[in-house]
């Protein structure tokens, strides 16, 4: 009899002690903050070292600039920085004559998706910034003013492929060179509006021609920085040069 009393009473310290133990774990547990700002969250982001800050707003990663590249240019020429980034254009074009605007600071603000998805009705992209390149340079799509063809505006393209509008926003249509000089054909070289990224010429070894992708001038597979694979847009050689029919995703927003 005493034995029993004595089990029972073993048995209903041990559970109570187990209780307390899972009521004490579950106090312990703490909740995801939700405004926590993980570093392999914005990690990806954090390669735009052009980008003077970013940071994470829900669902979005916010990432502003100051849009002046740092490769030198000879849109730099009657600048503040001309005594360090003027350069005389060196390219290979003949045809080559400096537009009449100059580089000037622009503070742009890019509010772009973290989980990109296929938007089930596309939009075509405005004129103006389209997205952000590694060096805090925005990215312009395959039109000049009044959606004109690049015809003749490519032969103001300075030796890096960028120019400035009227403003003195500088920017890209085609490859930026400095990027896949110094990061290589195939990097990462930015993202656009929509969230997804934008990849040199080269993947796996081979050129991308615009055969090789969708209407949207893009295609999903692994890459280096998505082992699981991923919708991204390749720069091309030919029009549309970087993104065809309208953003693949649905877009977010700049501010300037």
């Amino acid at each position: 009899m005493i034995i029993q009393k004595t089990l029972k009473s073993f048995m209903l310290l041990s559970f109570c002690s187990s209780i307390f133990t899972l009521s004490a774990c579950h106090k312990d547990k703490k909740d995801p903050d939700p405004n926590t700002d993980p570093t392999d969250e914005l990690a990806i982001y954090k390669r735009i070292y052009g980008a003077t800050s970013v940071t994470k707003d829900g669902d979005y990663v916010v990432i502003t600039t100051k849009d002046l590249p740092d490769h030198k240019s000879p849109y730099y020429k009657g600048t503040q920085w001309e005594s360090t980034l003027w350069e005389a254009y060196n390219g290979s074009n003949s045809n080559w004559s400096q537009n009449p605007n100059k580089i000037a600071e622009s503070d742009l603000t890019f509010r772009i998706p973290m989980h990109p998805a296929e938007a089930s009705s596309k939009t075509a992209t405005p004129l103006g910034p389209i997205g952000i390149a590694l060096n805090g340079v925005p990215f312009f799509n395959q039109y000049a003013a009044q959606r004109a063809p690049l015809t003749n505006e490519v032969n103001g393209f300075d030796q890096y492929g960028g120019h400035p509008q009227q403003e003195g926003q500088y920017h890209y249509h085609v490859e930026p060179t400095w990027l896949t000089a110094n990061k290589g054909k195939d990097a990462l070289l930015g993202f656009l509006l929509d969230g997804f990224p934008v990849y040199g010429p080269t993947e796996n070894g081979t050129t991308i021609t615009n055969d090789n992708l969708d209407e949207y001038h893009g295609h999903t597979s692994v890459t280096a920085d998505y082992p699981n694979g991923i919708y991204h847009y390749h720069i091309t050689a030919a029009d549309p040069y970087l993104n065809g029919n309208g953003f693949y995703g649905t877009p977010g927003t700049v501010t300037q």
